[in-house]
């Protein structure tokens, strides 16, 4: 049987994805910087490599026939990591490579990590390795977090729509392309959730779920930066941040796709009841 290799699988995203493997019986190797922290599942094993280390990936993806690159932590050098774990995917012999990669890619994109998520595609396309591209659009399961402890969602996105995808809906995906990789090859495929939704909208969903008063203040980019900044993060996070928003306000986040149903073979999960579910 052919092995899977699956990275960042101490986060949320790999984690799913290596558990629902492991469920169906795939043999599967887990690729972790810490390999304690790497879940324990039966028919898998684990091997220590940063994405950075191109001779230790190399080792790490040895034999492996697929591999879902999980894109690494947001960092200013993220392409470059991204780009010396491609390279030691070719030079192992990775017969396939999934990239969960951002709605919106391109090299003009409002939100700052979308191009780093193109350029990243684009290397990936140059090597000639067959590939698969998931899009995934902003994390559903992230927006509970945005709600300040007023209760308020601030950020300057206007009345912009985003289609949020919910990280199970993403794993499912990714476990289904990985597993039968050759059906995909040379897909992109937009993650997102069923319905489009404003901020407002987001707050009266997450309100309604939570029991608690949730609004949306809209910010002025100058309210947007300084708010941010107060944080301390370097210009580069605070330049993320404020661009996730900014790129809903232009419309660059909206658009409802049906590949969760295509390739999960079920409905893509709402807002709704992905708070209701989570209570």
């Amino acid at each position: 049987m052919t092995t899977i290799a699956v990275t960042g699988v101490t986060g949320r995203l790999g984690g799913r994805v290596a558990h629902r493997l492991a469920a169906a019986g795939v043999t599967q190797r887990l690729i972790a910087r810490d390999p304690a922290r790497a879940p324990r599942l039966a028919g898998a094993t684990v091997a220590r490599a940063e994405y950075g280390d191109a001779e230790a990936v190399s080792r790490a993806l040895d034999g492996v026939g697929a591999v879902l690159m999980v894109s690494a932590a947001e960092t200013p050098d993220r392409v470059e990591r991204h780009r010396a774990f491609v390279d030691a995917a070719l030079a192992a012999g990775v017969g396939h490579l999934v990239y969960i990669s951002f709605y919106g890619a391109s090299p003009t994109a409002t939100f700052t990590l979308a191009r780093d998520h193109w350029a990243t595609e684009e290397h990936i396309r140059a090597t000639g390795l067959p590939f698969t591209f998931l899009r995934d659009n902003l994390y559903a399961d992230f927006l509970p977090s945005m709600v300040g402890e007023d209760g308020v969602i601030r950020g300057p996105a206007g009345q912009g729509r985003v289609s949020v995808v919910a990280q199970d809906d993403i794993a499912d995906v990714a476990a289904a392309v990985v597993r039968a990789p050759g059906g995909h090859a040379g897909r992109s495929y937009d993650l997102t959730g069923p319905e489009d939704l404003t901020f407002a909208e987001i707050a009266a969903v997450i309100g309604s779920a939570t029991g608690r008063r949730v609004t949306y203040r809209p910010e002025t980019l100058e309210e947007a930066y300084a708010f941010r900044a107060s944080y301390g993060a370097p210009a580069w996070q605070v330049d993320a941040w404020v661009s996730t928003y900014t790129a809903i306000a232009a419309g660059e986040m909206e658009g409802v796709s049906t590949a969760v149903p295509d390739v999960a073979g079920r409905p893509a999960t709402s807002l709704a009841d992905l708070l209701r579910n989570a209570r």
